[in-house]
């Protein structure tokens, strides 16, 4: 039985009744992943698998002159070599996760037979008998490249004169978009007081403790072919393999493993790599394995954040805002592998105030860079970074305090839905479903004692020391359509399957999921097994990515849930030759609700409706099959809010910042899991410090990478992450019967704001303004010296 759930109002007395959703419950994957039993894509050993290594481009822009491959190819162990001269099949070129009608696109080609594009881009692939062998092979490949002038930037890709990315287009842009609300050019030029600022935002990875990597296993007696992959989105794998390969979808199977080391975006994209290893699996009859090594994800996986903003507020004399524009450079890399990121900040920009005018601009510009993909936050912190830092401005320009600022602009609880008057990334207008903001902000303040530690602040300053405190507020678009599924099978042994499209990245889904299940069921949840990332479970799916899950494939669940325990109850009652208003659910048997001892347990049915065990012919009222699948599809986004607030101490002589306390507001609607949401905020906050403090790749002006390991690039650990006070606000969405919203990247989004802010805050008596992240100590020393005040 297949349902479609449309939009509904959130479903209350179902779960005041039901105890397991919003129960604080310990993860049921835990218990393997720490005791070393989980196993990773890695850990996959199909017998006599085959290995491979791909050559990558050690330029960021060259044309292909020659590929000798003979010497390799000659080489023991190795069963092949193959370039994208080889490989024309796969030419077709990678679409774009998401476009835009204005989007001047580049093909994508798994293995570009013509031209190379950024360092690290896959040229030529080996298959050997070991992935050693496969690696000494690329040592006697010999490429010959003609070197081109290479982009670096978007300030490179925009000069006059720039070289071209692709020389087939006359500019470097890939798309520009402008969206407006109200009339933004005459309410700048009235307001009476504005300001202007730029920031840029450095690109940063993923950086997942387990690299990418797929496997690829044909089958000819069957003709299937089966890859399994570290992939977010394996639906989307699989409709990406079949346009490439052109085939049916029915002919490929995707496996995302269960167990996987993080995935934070970059896995949620498809690449070249993907689409060649199942195809040499395909052409050779023969299973071919290829993990990524550390280097090559450093230079091969995507990255994001690189964005320059050209910022500009005008606001009245009792701090009201009255317009904002802000023009942005996007950093797009070689090629558009979704345009998800640079939408999302042009939406992004307003956060929780009130601003009737308002213009937001993109310029996405090819570089010789890798692509850009979704990084943890995907186009929100530059954004929040963008609107927040002017806010922090307007309060300092009026000698106001920065949160009564704040609160004079704040969307009211009362407001909602709230028309912001731009469009969301998901084509719908953007509207705040519901939220509380200034009672989030209000709940920070006292968390953190902020009249008490501004008068700390003072005292402190007195003493010479630089104290500074920092607030920021962002609005999340999350639980994106277009839809996601759930299946539920009664097994023969009494147990119900609940499988799921989506891929877990380490979210907790088999205990989520469970806890949702067994409200709709009414069942123990030791009943409940759940199943991820297999596209042979269920025919359509869209993945984990966009905070996006629970609130649509937990409505799918819960639906498909119901559904099915009305089938149960429907069974037992030809069973048991009673109405199914008298019956009950106790343990794993339905009984007659005053005669107890008279029941039937859930392996009974499922003997009686999936096997038949009474003969040829089913008995009447036995329904064939117990299985349902929901589809769930919400009308538009819902959006999470939060607000941080944080206190530093900034040394004058060394640059070096110290988080002393930190505080973080929270809402994201109704909570399956209270411990799972706590978790998922503090890593995101973890992550969040490091886009703040630490992370950032470095490039010389020909594209070469200098920092690709970690003794160039730095990553916080447990040290670097300061303790942390959670508040938690709750107000349903009204999109879906969960009333859930988003948590994966809340503690993420606003903490860069929030520490500019502070350490700016803390600057102050020198005049040093903070417009670069992340704030490594030398730019916090420069932007003192460069201080007028210094």
């Amino acid at each position: 039985m297949t349902s479609v759930l449309t939009t509904a109002t959130p479903d209350r007395a179902a779960r005041v009744a039901n105890p397991q959703i919003g129960a604080p419950l310990r993860r049921r994957e835990d218990h393997r992943l720490l005791t070393g039993a989980a196993r990773y894509l890695d850990d996959l050993d199909l017998p006599g698998c085959y290995e491979a290594a791909f050559l990558r481009s050690p330029h960021a822009s060259a044309r292909i002159v020659a590929i000798d491959t003979s010497a390799a190819a000659a080489l023991p162990g190795v069963f092949g070599v193959w370039t994208g001269a080889d490989l024309r099949v796969l030419a077709k070129g990678i679409p774009p996760k998401v476009t835009h009608p204005q989007l001047r696109d580049i093909p994508r080609l798994p293995l570009p037979p013509e031209s190379v594009h950024f360092v690290g881009e896959p040229v030529a692939v080996v298959v050997a008998v070991s992935r050693h062998v496969a690696e000494d092979a690329l040592e006697l490949i010999d490429a010959e490249y003609d070197v081109l002038p290479a982009v670096s930037s978007t300030g490179a890709a925009l000069a006059d004169g720039a070289p071209l990315v692709h020389e087939e287009m006359d500019s470097n842009v890939a798309v520009h978009v402008i969206q407006t609300a109200g009339d933004p050019d005459a309410a700048l030029a009235a307001a009476p007081h504005r300001l202007r600022e730029r920031f840029t935002v450095a690109r940063g990875g993923g950086h997942s403790m387990e690299t990418r990597g797929v496997v690829g296993s044909f089958d000819a007696a069957t003709g299937q072919l089966t890859v399994w992959d570290t992939t977010q989105s394996p639906h989307y794998v699989r409709n990406q393999l079949a346009y490439l390969y052109e085939v049916p979808e029915d002919e490929i199977r995707v496996v995302a493993p269960p167990d996987v080391g993080g995935g934070f975006g970059p896995k949620a994209q498809f690449y070249g790599e993907e689409a060649v290893i199942p195809y040499l699996a395909k052409i050779l009859r023969h299973p071919v394995k290829w993990i990524e090594d550390r280097q090559e994800n450093f230079v091969a996986t995507m990255m994001e954040r690189t964005q320059v903003h050209d910022v500009e507020i005008g606001f009245d004399d009792e701090g009201h805002i009255l317009a904002v524009r802000n023009v942005f450079q996007h950093d797009q890399g070689a090629y558009c592998a979704g345009l998800q990121v640079p939408m999302i900040t042009l939406s992004t920009l307003p956060g929780q105030y009130r601003i009737p005018n308002i213009h937001s601009e993109l310029i996405a510009c090819y570089t010789n860079m890798v692509p850009t993909s979704s990084v943890r936050g995907a186009g929100r912190p530059q954004a929040v970074v963008a609107m927040e830092r002017m806010v922090d401005r307007a309060a300092e320009h009026l000698g106001m305090d920065p949160a009564e600022f704040r609160r004079r602009n704040l969307v009211p609880a009362d407001e909602f839905p709230y028309r912001v008057g731009l469009t969301f990334r998901d084509g719908s207008p953007l509207t705040y479903d519901s939220g509380d903001y200034p009672q989030l902000l209000e709940a920070v303040l006292a968390r953190l004692d902020y009249d008490g530690e501004r008068e700390r602040q003072r005292e402190l300053q007195a003493q010479g020391r630089l104290i500074g405190i920092g607030l920021a507020a962002y609005v999340e678009g999350c639980g994106l359509g277009p839809y996601e599924g759930s299946r539920f099978r009664l097994a023969n042994d009494g147990t119900i399957i609940v499988t799921l499209a989506a891929a877990p990245q380490g979210q907790g889904y088999e205990t989520v999921y469970a806890q949702i299940a067994a409200d709709a069921l009414g069942m123990d949840m030791d009943l409940i097994r759940v199943t991820t990332g297999d596209t042979s479970r269920i025919p359509f799916g869209q993945g984990t990515f966009a905070s996006r899950n629970t609130a649509t494939a937990g409505p799918a669940t819960l639906q498909a849930g119901r559904e099915m325990r009305e089938k149960l109850f429907l069974v037992a009652e030809a069973m048991l030759k009673t109405s199914s208003e008298g019956l009950v659910l106790v343990g794993d048997r339905i009984c007659v609700a005053d005669e107890q001892e008279r029941g039937v347990s859930l392996r009974e049915i499922a003997q009686a409706a999936n096997v038949g065990k009474h003969g040829i012919t089913l008995a009447p009222g036995i329904l064939p099959g117990l299985e349902t699948t929901s589809y769930f599809a919400p009308e538009r986004a819902a959006y999470a809010s939060g607000t941080h607030a944080v206190v530093v101490e900034v040394d004058p002589e060394t640059g070096g910042i110290e988080i002393l306390k930190y505080v973080i507001g929270h809402d994201c609607g109704t909570v399956i899991n209270p411990l799972l949401v706590d978790g998922q905020v503090l890593g995101g906050f973890a992550h969040g410090i490091g886009n703040a403090l630490y992370e950032e790749p470095f490039y010389d002006e020909a594209g070469q990478p200098q920092s690709t390991s970690y003794l160039d690039y730095a990553l916080p650990s447990a040290v670097e992450v300061p303790p942390v006070e959670l508040v938690h606000l709750h107000t349903p969405s009204p999109l879906n019967p969960l009333g859930a919203k988003g948590a994966g990247e809340g503690g993420t989004i606003p903490v860069p704001a929030a520490i500019a802010n502070a350490v700016e805050d803390a600057l102050r008596p020198f005049g040093a303004r903070i417009t670069e992240l992340p704030l490594s100590p030398a730019k916090v020393v420069g932007a003192m010296t460069a201080a007028p005040g210094v």
